[in-house]
């Protein structure tokens, strides 16, 4: 973290920070954490909360459905603690548009299972920066225990987020590279077009007209 000299209070944005498994999106928050002031806040994943405290996860079309509902709860609560800290950038690891994308079932039941609609949650998020998640020969891996998925169902849960998302105005895509550093350095920059130039932020919006998908 870096030091910051900002006094004053900050209209605050809230950007998620989505993808499927894999996709490094570990990686990048911990170096956003590195290049960032304290007023850029990362709000941690949700689904690692519920399931790493050890919410059921037997695979049912119950529990299964629970469990959604149960990180939809716990994804809007992270977030309000987050926007408590007089951040600049509340930085999600995930957002609440992505339970969609594991729900099994018609995704109206999800919306309908957790009171709101997408096109309500799309507009909680001022931008979404989205890592797409490598094939295996790309270099897809199971590193973190939490991750149950193959590379296959990586990808199809990839492309089901990119799906669920692509109606909101400011999403970034920011595709696999051979060298990952490459990938978060480009994710880097375009989340330093939400943030302010107290607190980092340098890039013109311009430069990230490529990024929007």
């Amino acid at each position: 973290m870096t030091n910051c000299g900002c006094t004053g209070p900050h209209e605050h944005k809230r950007v998620a920070l989505t993808g499927g498994p894999g996709a490094g999106k570990t990686a990048f928050l911990e170096l956003a954490r590195q290049t960032f002031c304290r007023h850029v806040v990362v709000v941690q994943e949700s689904a690692g909360v519920v399931f790493g405290g050890g919410f059921p996860r037997d695979g049912s079309l119950v529990c299964r459905q629970a469990g959604q509902r149960a990180i939809y709860y716990v994804q809007r609560e992270l977030e309000s603690i987050g926007e408590s800290l007089d951040p600049a950038i509340v930085l999600c690891d995930r957002g609440t548009v992505d339970g969609v994308a594991y729900w099994p079932g018609d995704p109206k039941e999800y919306w309908a299972a957790v009171g709101t609609t997408q096109e309500r949650e799309l507009a909680r998020y001022d931008a979404v920066i989205h890592l797409r998640t490598p094939t295996a020969e790309q270099g897809y891996n199971h590193q973190n225990p939490l991750r149950v998925e193959s590379a296959e169902a990586a990808v199809a849960i990839d492309e089901r987020i990119l799906a669920a998302w692509s109606a909101h105005p400011r999403r970034y895509v920011v595709e696999p590279s051979a060298v990952f550093l490459e990938k978060a350095t480009r994710a880097i920059d375009l989340l330093r077009l939400e943030v302010p130039r107290c607190c980092g932020g340098e890039a013109d919006d311009a430069d990230a007209e490529d990024g929007w998908r």
